[in-house]
């Protein structure tokens, strides 16, 4: 039989159809259809398992598949965060991270071998109540009075924080750039003995909403919060955005990223999904305990406010010299 030009075309594309039609079918298989992994770069116990943990639950009852939590805690959170970077962009594993681990330890620490711009951002779940807090016999008694005091009074202020280059120090120093003034800073290995020495008078300000029970109870004196929205447990402390200063946005949140390259229409699936969970009544009490907010965006939304809050937090730690040791 001979075969005309026409004839092996037609078999060719017969060929072809039959090879291509089964990996059509393989790459529709409806997603999930397997447990998924949530990558947490923190010890197990600390607020970031906690909430990874609670939002795995939720996604894995509307997505109807187990997701498995794994931490991956070490350096910094460097570690699990690359781990995470390097996972196949199949669907199966994410990373549940803070700002600190995707916007900050990039551009602080040497030889971190991934940038913001490794993952797909998925969705912000939440927002730090962040909170400014001073001594109860300083000398001002509002945010206003605290930089006119400290414009008179150049770096005879002290804050401090939970160590040089944490997002809590980085507020400030975003804060104290915006304003035109010079603190001194002190920095502590955790909020617990600042907490301590705030209370003592040994320093004059922080920036954490670990003092916010001291804030209540009166024994400190709360200036403003720096979120969006006020602390539900200072209903009375204004923003600082309501007392004329900032756009009301912070810098410290939580929030889902899956590894460069996943199918959009499973990030999407997966974004959806963690707004649902946000959405459930109880989990503005889960996150209150962490002094966290639910703050959902979507996957275009957040990648603009990842790389703003990256790109700027990049600059003020070129321009001020900020580095690990």
């Amino acid at each position: 039989m001979t075969l005309t030009r026409r004839s092996l075309h037609l078999l060719a594309l017969a060929a072809l159809s039959g090879a291509v039609a089964p990996a059509l079918a393989q790459t529709s298989k409806p997603w999930p259809d397997k447990p998924i992994r949530f990558v947490t770069p923190y010890p197990p116990g600390g607020s970031s398992d906690v909430i990874t943990r609670f939002i795995g639950d939720g996604v894995s009852k509307i997505l109807g598949q187990p997701v498995i939590v794994e931490n991956k805690p070490g350096a910094a959170a460097t570690m699990g965060t690359e781990f995470a970077s390097r996972q196949a962009p199949d669907g199966y594993t994410f990373l549940v991270a803070p700002t600190a681990a995707l916007a900050l330890a990039p551009y602080l620490m040497k030889n971190v071998k991934y940038t913001f711009e490794s993952f797909d951002p998925v969705a912000k779940i939440a927002s730090s109540y962040g909170l400014v807090t001073a001594r109860k016999d300083a000398p001002f008694t509002d945010y206003k009075g605290m930089l006119a005091y400290a414009k008179a009074n150049p770096g005879k202020l002290t804050f401090a924080t939970n160590g040089v280059g944490s997002i809590v120090h980085m507020t400030a120093v975003l804060l104290h750039k915006h304003a035109g003034v010079q603190l001194t800073h002190i920095p502590y290995k955790g909020a617990g003995e600042s907490v301590i020495d705030l209370l003592a008078g040994r320093i004059d300000l922080m920036y954490d909403p670990a003092t916010a029970p001291r804030v209540k109870s009166g024994d400190l004196k709360g200036l403003g919060t720096t979120s969006g929205i006020r602390n539900p447990e200072l209903p009375n402390l204004p923003t600082l955005k309501e007392q004329g200063f900032g756009d009301g946005g912070s810098f410290s949140w939580f929030a889902m990223f899956a590894p460069k390259g996943t199918p959009a229409p499973v990030v999407n699936k997966m974004a959806d999904a963690v707004r649902q969970v946000l959405e459930a009544p109880e989990v503005k009490a889960k996150l209150q305990l962490s002094a966290l907010y639910p703050n959902y965006e979507d996957p275009a939304t957040f990648a603009k406010s990842v790389r703003n809050d990256a790109e700027t937090l990049r600059n003020v730690i070129q321009q001020e010299g900020i580095k690990l040791e």
